[in-house]
């Protein structure tokens, strides 16, 4: 029986095994976590810290370089597919706090555009819509696995050859 064109486009129209989903996902989400790390570090940790410390969390000092290295560290692990479920936890932990102390009172929206003049778009504080983008690629991860070119799917493979 012959589909059509269009019944064909609805169900994953690339010739691709479904598992290839992880690959983008763990590429935007990775190379996103490490570049906010990345940023923190060449900032220098001790402004960040002192945002931390100016918005009332505890243990400033201690929380701003595990931040710094979950952001990073967690960054090249989902990248490399490699201990995801292990990594996703303290990721997840990471974005709730930045949702919970700085962008909640700000809405949903990570993009407010608020005025466009000759110097281009100004935009306004951004909320957590993209906070629960990147939870919600780790949690997908989690679910369906590393996929392809991953370390974690390469670990497996090797286990079950023996």
């Amino acid at each position: 029986m012959k589909t059509s064109f269009l019944a064909r486009l609805t169900i994953s129209p690339l010739p691709l095994p479904r598992e290839w989903y992880a690959l983008p996902l763990r590429l935007m989400l990775g190379l996103g976590f490490m570049e906010h790390g990345y940023a923190k570090l060449v900032r220098g940790p001790d402004a960040f810290i002192a945002i931390l410390h100016a918005i009332g969390v505890p243990f400033a000092d201690l929380l701003g370089w595990a931040t710094i290295v979950i952001e990073i560290v967690g960054g090249l692990l989902i990248l490399l597919g490699a201990f995801v479920p292990v990594a996703t936890l303290p990721m997840i932990v990471v974005l709730l706090v930045a949702i919970f102390t700085v962008h909640l009172p700000n809405g949903f929206s990570s993009i407010k555009l608020m005025s466009y003049d000759a110097s281009g778009a100004h935009f306004g504080q951004p909320g957590y819509e993209t906070d629960l983008l990147y939870a919600a690629g780790l949690i997908a991860l989690c679910i369906g696995g590393a996929g392809p070119l991953a370390l974690d799917t390469y670990w497996v493979s090797r286990r079950r050859q023996k």
